[in-house]
């Protein structure tokens, strides 16, 4: 087994709201040696943060719903229920990032926060990798319209039952990775952050 690349090329292809780049690449085969010289593009959006904020006293979570221009094509049209989430920025930690985008999107102040995983969105064609979050929140008096006008977000919240959630991915109305690894997530923990989280 040969696990070593080559790489012959690198340039950029786009530079714009995102990056492209262009590689010229071969890799190691399995059986040893080295395949053939291979074209790639990759999407380099750099790394993000999801966050499922949950109220474990009320059994409630805070989810988002906002336009997204990748689900245009989508029967249910584009506008998707989301986890709270943003991109890392320079210098920032992801629990940095999870507490700044809960704020902003949200108007909610996290206690706690549980790691979930990190995952490579689409490792085939993007560099994009995600570190997700449950996060201990008070969902009491949430709700209405948040977002950064200068960067054109216009974020309804949605507190929603655990219950209506977990219906919410079995109907179809959830349908993005983020939002159904953290609900699951939840679902095989909740006893356990109840226990952490809960009323007295």
């Amino acid at each position: 087994m040969n696990k070593r690349f080559e790489l012959l090329d690198r340039s950029l292809a786009y530079d714009g709201f995102f990056r492209i780049e262009k590689y010229r690449l071969r890799h190691g085969l399995f059986d040893g040696g080295y395949g053939p010289e291979l074209t790639r593009e990759l999407f380099d959006r750099g790394h993000s943060v999801g966050v499922l904020p949950y109220d474990a006293v009320r059994d409630e979570v805070v989810l988002v719903e906002q336009f997204r221009v990748g689900a245009l094509e989508d029967p249910r049209g584009p506008w998707l229920m989301e986890t709270v989430a943003g991109m890392v920025e320079e210098g920032q930690t992801a629990e940095q990032v999870a507490r700044r985008e809960s704020l902003e999107e949200a108007d909610c102040r996290l206690g706690e926060l549980i790691p979930i995983c990190d995952y490579y969105v689409s490792p085939g064609g993007s560099s994009e990798k995600v570190a997700v979050f449950c996060a201990q929140a008070n969902t009491k008096g949430l709700g209405g319209v948040h977002g950064l006008a200068d960067e054109g977000e216009d974020i309804q919240v949605h507190v929603v039952s655990f219950d209506a959630a977990m219906n919410m991915i079995e109907t179809g109305v959830i349908n993005s990775a983020m939002p159904i690894i953290a609900l699951q997530w939840l679902a095989l923990n909740r006893e356990r952050v109840q226990d952490l989280w809960g009323d007295d």
